[in-house]
């Protein structure tokens, strides 16, 4: 029953649950536990991140220069998208402005990179990657670009916050660590294999910081060094599970789950820690 595949970017029961709090890896994969939405939930940052996400795909999606109707085109994409939701007075009052300034900003970088030499090659693109034992690693880019050095850049976008490179090297974020790996051994379809120059997280909030790029080179470790440390770790992280003894443990690391999960009460984590005077198990 334990899980042989796992993702580097689902929003559930991916490889940094598993390294964050395995139990709920445990409740979703083995005990198949869901949580329910709340009855008649208003659309939330997850919502509004898909539909970022999708209108940037649609604009790069054709990896063609950019024309200098750009804005154009990425706004009436984001109309397209948003239109399900444009009846909600704070997705129109808040998130639409929001992505109008996120869209400027965003073309004016867009145009920036291609003219330094970037190409995009994929977007929101499903990579694979066999591991020993038989554990597949799967992982969907948000974006994959050719540097003007025949590198890759392995591109995040988040309309949160970004993990810190210190997250990053420790393995506890090491998202874009395993998509290089991916990328490293080919798994990305429409992706030759090479490897990776930059690791790239793109914040794009709106508002009056409309996008931020935050580069990840932790100590000034490349990339590729990286993405070698973020696999060799989830290799021993998926032998040590696959131990029939190895138990999926509550917030084992509890200094690095910041945000209350969707099985903390199942897990007891509230009582535990009151019977430990505070620290979680």
């Amino acid at each position: 029953l334990r899980p042989a595949r796992l993702a580097a970017t689902a929003a559930r029961a991916r490889v940094e649950t598993l390294v964050r709090d395995p139990y709920a890896v445990y409740a979703r994969r083995i005990l198949r536990l869901r949580p329910l939405d709340p009855l008649d939930a208003l659309p939330g940052a997850a919502e509004r991140g898909t539909i970022v996400h999708a209108a940037l795909k649609d604009l790069i999606a054709g990896g063609a220069p950019l024309a200098s109707e750009a804005l154009d085109q990425l706004l009436a994409h984001g109309r397209r998208h948003f239109a399900p939701l444009m009846d909600r007075p704070a997705v129109a009052a808040i998130w639409w402005p929001r992505f109008v300034q996120l869209a400027r900003w965003f073309v004016a970088w867009e145009q920036r990179r291609r003219a330094a030499g970037a190409k995009p090659l994929v977007a929101e693109c499903k990579g694979v990657l066999a591991l020993p034992g038989g554990f597949t690693l799967e992982a969907r880019a948000d974006r994959i670009d050719r540097l003007a050095d025949g590198t890759l850049s392995v591109i995040d976008y988040k309309t949160g916050s970004p993990p810190s490179p210190g997250q990053v090297e420790t393995g506890f974020s090491p998202q874009l660590p395993l998509e290089a790996a991916i990328a490293r051994a080919g798994g990305f379809p429409g992706v030759p294999a090479a490897v990776t120059g930059e690791l790239l997280y793109l914040r794009l909030a709106g508002g009056i910081d409309a996008g931020t790029e935050r580069r990840i080179a932790p100590k000034g470790k490349p990339p590729e060094q990286l993405a070698a440390e973020a696999l060799a770790g989830l290799e021993r992280l998926v032998a040590r599970y696959a131990d029939p003894v190895q138990p999926y443990l509550a917030r084992p690391r509890v200094r690095f789950v910041a945000e209350r999960g969707d099985y903390d009460r199942l897990a007891r984590v509230a009582e535990w820690a009151a019977a430990d005077g505070g620290a979680e198990a």
